[in-house]
């Protein structure tokens, strides 16, 4: 059996962008304890959890995306790797302390050789990101597929 941790991105008082954190709660409510999976609702700061990625052979991470041009509620599931390659245009759109792609450099450093290679990110699309705390329902749906996503991939691991 593999271990996965699965990190949540978001900021719940700024609408859309709460996804990640949405994403997190109903994976808890459908997986409950289970030692094969770590939940980590990293809400706008991760710092004070990359030491939790220790033993895990996989990371699962969502976090919500703006500025695509595509429609909000958009779904991309890229590697890690390919997604920290690309350049950040305007590094003000982010909503968070610490973006995930920096949590992940930070993490490499403290986990050294334990840092796995098996890193995939599920990114939403988003256009509102005002002070709300309702997520739009275009956004709700991305979230509810990306659960059932990580729900039978954790299936397939762990056959």
């Amino acid at each position: 059996m593999s271990k996965t941790a699965i990190m949540g991105f978001g900021n719940p008082v700024r609408s859309d962008d709460g996804i990640g954190c949405y994403v997190i709660q109903e994976l808890k409510d459908s997986l409950g304890n289970n030692d094969e999976v770590t939940i980590l609702d990293m809400g706008t700061s991760a710092f004070e959890v990359l030491y939790q990625l220790k033993g895990h052979d996989r990371i699962l991470i969502v976090d919500a995306v703006i500025n695509t041009g595509e429609p909000s509620g958009t779904l991309y599931k890229v590697p890690a790797k390919e997604v920290m390659k690309a350049p950040q245009e305007d590094p003000m759109v982010f909503l968070h302390s610490l973006k995930w792609d920096q949590a992940l450099s930070y993490a490499k450093r403290i986990l050294a050789d334990a840092y796995p290679e098996d890193i995939q990110v599920y990114l939403i699309a988003v256009d509102n990101t005002r002070l709300e705390i309702e997520l739009s329902e275009k956004v709700k749906e991305a979230g509810d597929k990306v659960v059932q996503l990580m729900l039978d991939d954790l299936t397939a691991t762990n056959e």
